[in-house]
């Protein structure tokens, strides 16, 4: 119903009613949608695995190997919808790289979810996520390396139905302090 004033049928200034045969047209911006789906997700910084573990104690020249755990909120896949205006779009993110600052100016870029370390491995490197300190962490100010592991979340949105696709990036971090001292050997 529109109300609105005319000088036919009616008295100037008189306000009078209108029907309308169609509601109007509101567009909707599947890319926002988009983004409404994806705030729908929980999508966390990496499940930090990292061998020396937060606590003990890791050596300068031994590996170190790095690792996420792979759940749908810390390395995906993670899908939500969202609807409007008749418009239904599905977001789908999953990880697609880990950059994890080491505390001692190296980056190391991974594009798995890493490998978790078992003991049977002993002093081999990571087949895919790994680092080896060459000076101990007691320079640090807190005695300790600050290792921060950023993932990419690569999220594919679609409209149900086919037709319009996008793509959208966000970025979780998650940060451990490790422990990495010096052999002193004795003669």
């Amino acid at each position: 119903m529109v109300a609105g004033s005319n000088m036919i049928g009616g008295l100037a200034g008189m306000p009078q009613t209108f029907w309308a045969a169609q509601a109007p047209v509101v567009a909707v911006d599947p890319a926002q949608l988009a983004q409404e789906a994806v705030d729908k997700m929980t999508l966390r910084g990496p499940a930090i695995g990292i061998t020396p573990k937060p606590g003990g104690k890791g050596v300068v020249g031994m590996p170190v190997w790095m690792w996420t755990g792979k759940g749908a909120e810390t390395y995906g896949p993670n899908s939500a919808s969202a609807s409007a205006g008749g418009i239904t779009v599905t977001a789908t993110a999953k990880v697609s790289k880990i950059v994890w600052k080491m505390g001692d100016g190296a980056t190391v870029t991974c594009t798995s979810a890493g490998t978790p370390y078992k003991v049977a491995y002993g002093k081999k490197d990571s087949p895919d996520c790994g680092h080896r300190y060459t000076q101990p962490s007691t320079a640090q100010p807190s005695g300790k390396y600050h290792v921060t592991a950023t993932s990419t979340w690569s999220i594919d949105w679609e409209v149900t139905g086919g037709g319009e696709t996008g793509e959208l990036t966000e970025l979780r971090d998650s940060d451990v302090d490790v422990t990495v001292a010096e052999v002193q050997v004795l003669n």
